[in-house]
Formats: structure tokens, C-alpha cells, sequence
């Protein structure tokens, strides 16, 4: 059993830093799995993204995991941990005892004892997902739930914003592009 209150202010501070300086939501992903890892003292952490087409979450970035378990099949938004579906986080506290795993034997086979799923909302839609992984049964903290969600609040807006600015861009340079084509004078 992990020790309570373990998600501290200058952890949320540090993660904060990570996010407002994302060279990429990659980057931003491996050094925030890599934070929350060392920080909390737990086995794995993966941050995911939801494929709004094929609703799958897709991670983005993960520390800790072999090569194996992360690919060991897809793993779909209806199907991973059952509870978390409308948007709310989700515990699995002893993950060796559940039944709401969806690759139950994998987890066991990866040394996973218990499972803190986030889901990331904007405008009450899951966009993404925060997972940590203990190597033991972990009674999580209510305190500590609630600022990990604060977290992923964030997380949701600067996965909106990496969206937006990627969008932005991507008009910006077709639109140059046409400029420079259709309204640069041609010579001779």
C-alpha cells in the first residue's frame, strides 16, 4: 500500500512547468509520465490520447512499461476500466483481483497491482487519459485524486491548445502557400 498525500504542491508545481513549456505534447508527455513516476514512487505512467474515430486510446506518451505490455493490443474507451466512462477517475485498487481490466492477464504478467485511471475532459468530452501504475494494491488518497484532477484539467487545455495552435499553422502556411502561387506577379 502506497503512502497517502503523496501528490504535493511543488510536484503539481513542477508538472505545471512542464506543461506550459511543451515543446511538443510527445515531449510533454515523456517528461510528465517520467515526473509522476519518480515523484509518486510507482511502477508506470501513461498519458493517452482518444481517437475520436475509432475511439481509441492511443498513448502519447508512457514511463515505466515494458515494450510488451503497451503493445498488447488496442485499447478501447467502451472496453478499458468500465467506471471511467463518463468521465470520471477510476481506481482499481488491488488490479490482481478485477474483473474490470481489459487485459486482465497482461496486467498480471506486467507486474501491475493497482491502476488510477484520469480521464481528460474539456467541455465534459474525454479527450485523453492520465493512467498510473503501482506495483502493488494502492488505496489513493481522496486529497490526492483531487490533485491529480486539477492536473489533468490542465493537461486538457494544453492538449486543446497544442490542437488549435497545429491547426492554426496548417492554415497559416496553406494560405501562403496559395499567396504565393496565385498572387505573386509572374515574370515574362
Amino acid at each position: 500500500m502506497a503512502a497517502k498525500g503523496k501528490v504535493t504542491f511543488d510536484l503539481l508545481k513542477a508538472a505545471n512547468r512542464i506543461i506550459k513549456k511543451p515543446e511538443s505534447m510527445e515531449t510533454l508527455g515523456v517528461h510528465l509520465t517520467q515526473l509522476l513516476v519518480g515523484s509518486l514512487g510507482i511502477k508506470g505512467s501513461s498519458l493517452f490520447v482518444l481517437n475520436p474515430e475509432t475511439k481509441e486510446m492511443e498513448i502519447l506518451a508512457s514511463f515505466g512499461l515494458s515494450p510488451e505490455y503497451l503493445n498488447k493490443g488496442p485499447l478501447f474507451f467502451k472496453k478499458s476500466l468500465r467506471g471511467s466512462r463518463k468521465g470520471n477517475p477510476f481506481v482499481i485498487q488491488n488490479a490482481r483481483r478485477s474483473t474490470q481490466l481489459q487485459y486482465p492477464q497482461e496486467a498480471k504478467k506486467e507486474g501491475i497491482g493497482a491502476i488510477v485511471h484520469l480521464p481528460i475532459t474539456f467541455s465534459e468530452k474525454v479527450i485523453g487519459a492520465l493512467r498510473l501504475y503501482h506495483s502493488r494494491a494502492w488505496a489513493i488518497s481522496e486529497k490526492d485524486l483531487n490533485a491529480l484532477g486539477l492536473l489533468t484539467d490542465t493537461l486538457a487545455l494544453a492538449m486543446i491548445y497544442n490542437r488549435l495552435l497545429s491547426a492554426f499553422l496548417t492554415i497559416r502556411d496553406a494560405v501562403g502557400d496559395v499567396h504565393t502561387v496565385w498572387l505573386t506577379p509572374q515574370k515574362g
